[in-house]
């Protein structure tokens, strides 16, 4: 009697095609990611603690706590922490109208897209579009003067100021705050209101005891990310301001880049400070997102 023994051979690859397909279709913001952020990132952090000739130095942290760096700093935050403030507030009522307010669906529609658009829309087209609108002979400037007889700028209103750059920057920040705000109000539960309705609670109180705290770590989270978003940006107060206002990342691109401050390596630390800054904001806005996303589902 004979046994006669079969080996079987496994049917399945080697190497899962389906991995190897998904891999091949990041792989291009793999790379992106890399050569434009990555290694961009470890350069300038490399740079900020060495000197022209490649020495290791702490000067240049150092130098981040003189007078007028610190003072671009503190310009740089408070337009950040303005515009993020304003957009936040001026943003969740416009999302609050769009998703809870009963206006049409082809509203809401309408607006979301212009939003999309409206927060992209920045750099030396912003600057221009505002300088056109609200600049000293802008056209709602000269129908204001024209009409009503009130020159504003002479009432203290200075586009190219503070408060000018902090309006502009509102323009993509408002927009940008309705994006990210829109879907933590979609996922607001009626019956959560039901509930507090059948427990005798007024509108006002559904809102101050179960709405905002539901939404405040969305409302804080998507309010540093404008912080964020707003602290980075150069080409629209470039365009605007020039050096009128001194703003951080002005400074940086003239130890870079300028004719009279250069100093690339005072720059990297600079720029260094501000992945810093930035970095904190957006670790707190991913925690105040996790946070958001637990209590809605």
């Amino acid at each position: 009697m004979s046994i006669v023994t079969t080996s079987t051979v496994s049917s399945t690859p080697m190497i899962n095609k389906r991995v190897v397909v998904d891999w091949l279709g990041i792989a291009p913001f793999l790379l992106f990611a890399l050569l434009f952020l990555i290694l961009p990132t470890i350069y300038l952090i490399a740079g900020a603690f060495l000197t022209p000739d490649g020495s290791l130095t702490l000067k240049n942290i150092g130098d981040l706590f003189t007078k007028s760096i610190m003072d671009s700093y503190w310009i740089s935050i408070k337009v950040s922490v303005a515009s993020a403030v304003g957009g936040a507030l001026i943003g969740f009522y416009l999302a609050w109208a769009l998703v809870m307010g009963g206006l049409p669906t082809w509203i809401r529609h309408a607006f979301l897209t212009f939003s999309g658009v409206a927060s992209n829309f920045a750099g030396v087209p912003l600057a221009f579009a505002f300088i056109a609108t609200i600049g000293r002979l802008g056209l709602v400037t000269l129908l204001v003067k024209n009409w009503l007889g009130i020159d504003i700028f002479q009432k203290g209103f200075n586009l190219y100021s503070f408060v000018g750059l902090t309006l502009t920057y509102m323009y993509f920040q408002i927009p940008l705050m309705v994006l990210i705000i829109t879907p933590a109000l979609d996922g607001m539960k009626k019956e959560w209101r039901e509930a507090a309705s059948i427990l005798g609670a007024t509108n006002k109180q559904y809102w101050l005891m179960v709405a905002l705290p539901i939404l405040w770590p969305s409302l804080l989270g998507t309010t540093l990310l404008l912080f964020a978003n707003a602290f980075g940006a150069i080409a629209t107060a470039i365009a605007l301001t020039g050096s009128s206002l001194n703003i951080i990342p002005i400074q940086l691109y003239a130890q870079i880049r300028g004719d009279v401050l250069h100093n690339a390596n005072l720059g990297y630390a600079m720029a260094l400070g501000m992945i810093v800054i930035t970095g904190i904001s957006n670790i707190i806005y991913i925690i105040m997102r996790m946070r958001a996303e637990r209590w809605q589902k």
